[in-house]
């Protein structure tokens, strides 16, 4: 009767340490776990840069906890502050920055396998196709400073599900696709994109959730009463959002 209590108390204690516990770090430890550069991308923007080092400051001063839900991704992401009662489930966390490119969380990923997340979902790379068509520096374009293909895109979504899953393997891995805009210049890249996420789904490193054929009307464009700019969502559009995702995210 002792060893079988001594059995489950352990059980207890280390489901303890897995979900629901910020883990305990030193100054040192923590130091490691977000990026510090002044620059941490090429291609982000005078803004995207100072943006990026407040939310990254913010993700230092509220850590994870181990078996966090976390959402990844840009401005689309991070304007729901509190996805955890957006969806009414606990311990979901927004890792989203506004501005953010696909290479800018590959640079931000280690806090992420730190905490070992139950799940993570990604929606990265409308930034990156946006600076691969109008990035300017006083009337020339910077050729040195701009995303260099819709390929380079793909790729990096798939290396950022490839380096959690390496490195957090019990974690639950979703991928986006990269929602729909009523950019007319942006169709082709976009589809481009998504092609790439849903081509590599056969290496089991994640599963695709396709949020284009969710949101586009039959234009081709982001339904135009889900959108407050042709780009960012509005209300309704959130709540589109949460009504295709919550059953998967129920299910965990």
């Amino acid at each position: 009767m002792l060893k079988k209590q001594l059995f489950l108390l352990s059980l207890i204690v280390l489901s303890g340490t897995v979900f629901g516990q910020t883990k305990s770090l030193t100054n040192k430890e923590k130091a490691k776990l977000y990026p510090k550069q002044e620059i941490v991308s090429r291609y982000h923007n005078d803004w995207t840069q100072k943006h990026y080092k407040q939310r990254i400051a913010t993700f230092e001063k509220e850590p994870l906890e181990m078996g966090d839900i976390v959402f990844i991704g840009n401005s689309i992401t991070e304007k729901i502050k509190n996805w955890d009662e957006k969806f009414n489930i606990p311990h979901i966390r927004n890792r989203g920055i506004a501005g953010d490119l696909t290479d800018g969380v590959l640079k931000r990923l280690d806090e992420i396998v730190y905490f070992k997340p139950k799940a993570v979902f990604i929606m990265i790379g409308i930034n990156d196709l946006f600076n691969k068509h109008h990035l300017e520096d006083s009337g020339k374009l910077k050729y040195d400073k701009i995303v260099p293909s819709t390929a380079y895109v793909g790729k990096n979504i798939v290396k950022i599900a490839k380096r959690i899953h390496h490195k957090s393997p019990e974690t639950k891995i979703y991928v986006r696709t990269v929602l729909p805009t009523r950019r007319e210049y942006l169709k082709q890249d976009i589809l481009a994109v998504n092609a790439i996420i849903k081509k590599n789904e056969a290496k089991d490193y994640y599963q695709v959730l396709d949020f284009y054929s969710q949101f586009i009307d039959s234009n081709g464009d982001l339904s135009k009463e889900l959108t407050v700019d042709g780009v960012h969502l509005s209300d309704k559009g959130y709540e589109k959002w949460v009504k295709f995702e919550k059953s998967v995210i129920e299910a965990l």
